[in-house]
Parts: structure tokens; sequence; C-alpha cells
């Protein structure tokens, strides 16, 4: 049982941070997903696949992993700097590019 430890990234639909904050621990499948022959969904015997733990910080997750000997590896991400801007910067006069229209 393999474990990947990471932070979710936000949902492609909003602008929002919202449940990008904490870090999660998600075993990877042992086996692949095979298709159902009386319905035809993809289905798996593995239930580790499905288990997802939720923890405040990275450091937290990692003692975790290496508390019940599962073997992890961390996928940390950039931190994005965001840079607050007003309505008002786009009529100023000291623009680099001029008004469009």
């Amino acid at each position: 049982m393999f474990a990947k430890i990471y932070r979710p990234s936000r949902n492609a639909m909003q602008s929002g941070q919202a449940k990008t904050r904490h870090w999660v621990l998600e075993f990877e499948p042992a086996m692949a997903k095979r298709p159902d022959p009386l319905m035809g969904w993809n289905s798996t015997g593995d239930t580790a696949s499905q288990v997802k733990l939720k923890f405040d910080e990275k450091d937290q997750a990692v003692s975790y992993a290496r508390k019940h000997g599962i073997p992890f590896r961390v996928t940390e991400k950039p931190e994005i700097v965001r840079k607050p801007k007003s309505y008002a910067a786009n009529f100023s006069a000291d623009r680099k590019e001029p008004w469009s229209h």
C-alpha cells in the first residue's frame, strides 16, 4: 500500500480557495479497475483506494504515515501569491498598456 500526501487544487469552476488549505493522505490503487460483467461499471476489490484522510498540517500526515508504516510520497505545489487590484487601476494614467476601447 503506497500513499500520496498532497494539498488538493481548487475547483476549476470557481475562483475561491475553499477546501485547499488541508493536506490529504490518499492510497494509490493496488490493482487496476476492471468492468463488471453484469452491469459494465468499473469496479475493483481494493477498498483502500477509497480512503482519504484529511490533516490540517503536512507534518501530521507524514507522522501518521510513519507511525503506521505506510510508504508515502509528498507532493507540494507552489504557493500562489495574489496581488490585490482595484477597479480604479484600470483607468490609471500609469497603465503599462493603453486602454483598448
